[in-house]
């Protein structure tokens, strides 16, 4: 069995709940924790699904402190500090570790396109300014830029950059990063790319971070269990039923409007409602049915 590092296992990154008067829900905070802590998961706030792009400071803080507030012992708690600015991520990783964070994450800055030096100066500046364990995050989806794996090998070695979580789309870049980063004891590679959960767990990855464990994180905590265990045709199944629940609020929809479907699905569990950061807006009540029908029939035939 592969000894666990200290930044691994299933990560979810969690949605943000908010009032109708766009506020944060610390009621549904509490309830989504439970969740979480239930299935032995560790909370990754404030990162793309968090809509931490559109969130006032005011909003960032609050959720950091209430998640420190309400963190299990033993547990790890993960926050995103992307910003445009570079001393407003510095200013929010202090403030996070002040807080009691374990780690931060950063994706680039979204904006300018970057040259490859100009992404990994960027990531030393961070690392250097904050002096605590520091996540590199690689989301083209929402950067429009992608980390070259040479360059995320070359910050690895910095001390205080500890992991990537890498969310690009291709496999080619998963089977290379795994084959340089599966034996390091000093640095972790988290995949945020769900339909390949299987193929990194089962071939040395360090753990996932599943938007999708928001309201089903039973699946991915079995899957994690299986695969330590070499269990590889119960790995493949929990593979499915991520599939397929994941596709329940993102198939046909942008990254934005999946943000809200997500939280209609955690409405029916009973966690916040389906309230959305401007610029995100909610679709309609019919949608918001035909989601829930979906998950009704793929709960009826489902066995987790």
């Amino acid at each position: 069995m592969k000894p666990a590092k200290e930044y691994s296992g299933i990560i979810v990154p969690m949605v943000t709940p908010l009032t109708a008067d766009n506020k944060l829900d610390e009621a549904a905070v509490e309830k989504l924790f439970e969740l979480m802590y239930a299935n032995s998961i560790d909370p990754f706030i404030l990162g793309t699904t968090g809509e931490s792009a559109s969130l006032p400071l005011a909003i960032k803080k609050n959720y950091i402190r209430k998640a420190a507030e309400i963190k299990k012992k033993d547990s790890k708690l993960y926050t995103g500090i992307s910003a445009t600015v570079f001393s407003e991520s510095v200013d929010l990783a202090t403030y996070s570790f002040d807080q009691g964070a374990d780690a931060v994450a950063a994706t680039l800055p979204s904006y300018y396109q970057l040259s490859a030096l100009q992404m990994k100066d960027y990531f030393l500046q961070l690392a250097d300014a904050i002096k605590a364990p520091l996540i590199v995050y690689n989301i083209p989806a929402t950067t429009h830029m992608s980390i070259p794996v040479e360059i995320i090998d070359e910050l690895s070695h910095h001390p205080h950059i500890v992991a990537v979580k890498d969310s690009e789309r291709n496999d080619e870049r998963l089977e290379h990063s795994l084959s340089l980063w599966k034996n390091r004891s000093d640095f972790s590679y988290l995949l945020g790319w769900a339909a390949r959960s299987d193929k990194a767990l089962l071939n040395g990855g360090d753990g996932l971070i599943p938007s999708t464990g928001n309201f089903a994180p039973e699946i991915y905590s079995r899957m994690l269990k299986a695969a330590k265990k070499g269990e590889e045709s119960v790995v493949k199944q929990m593979q499915q039923l991520s599939d397929d629940y994941g596709a329940l609020y993102q198939k046909d929809k942008t990254l934005g409007e999946s943000i809200w479907a997500l939280k209609v699905l955690l409405q029916e569990k009973g966690i916040g409602e389906p309230v959305v950061m401007p610029p995100l807006t909610s679709l309609d009540k019919q949608e918001a049915n035909r989601i829930i029908g979906n998950l009704k029939a793929l709960q009826s035939v489902s066995v987790t």
